[in-house]
């Protein structure tokens, strides 16, 4: 969101972008999470704009992640709903994060009782 609402932190998310896009990190993103961006879009600026970021989106280096079948993700998207006091779409990327062994990040204290289970590259 940071990114598409020209936010500072923004920054850091458009180099990271820039690191993917030379093929030196994966970027995931759970289709969870996916919708969370395209609707605050749509809060922030109305359908086109959702629309707009949902192909500038479909563009980027980001892998968008299912939930699936198998329901792991969304079982430990689930826990994480259960013990600690978080938005069901910030679970869905802890979860993933989690699930990947990869690192989230984000701007959002809501993961900060999450430091302990999973990495957090904090942006600024």
């Amino acid at each position: 969101m940071a990114y598409f609402k020209g936010e500072p932190a923004g920054l850091a998310v458009e180099e990271l972008i820039h690191k993917a896009s030379a093929e030196k990190l994966r970027l995931l993103l759970s289709v969870v999470n996916w919708g969370e961006v395209y609707y605050g879009m749509w809060r922030a600026g109305g359908k086109e704009v959702a629309d707009s970021v949902a192909g500038d989106l479909s563009r980027l280096p980001i892998d968008v992640v299912g939930v699936g079948d198998d329901l792991t993700l969304a079982r430990q998207a689930a826990t994480f709903k259960a013990t600690r006091k978080m938005s069901y779409a910030d679970c869905f990327a802890a979860a993933l994060a989690k699930a990947r062994n990869a690192e989230l990040v984000t701007g959002d204290p809501e993961f900060r009782e999450l430091e302990k289970e999973i990495k957090i590259n904090w942006l600024k």
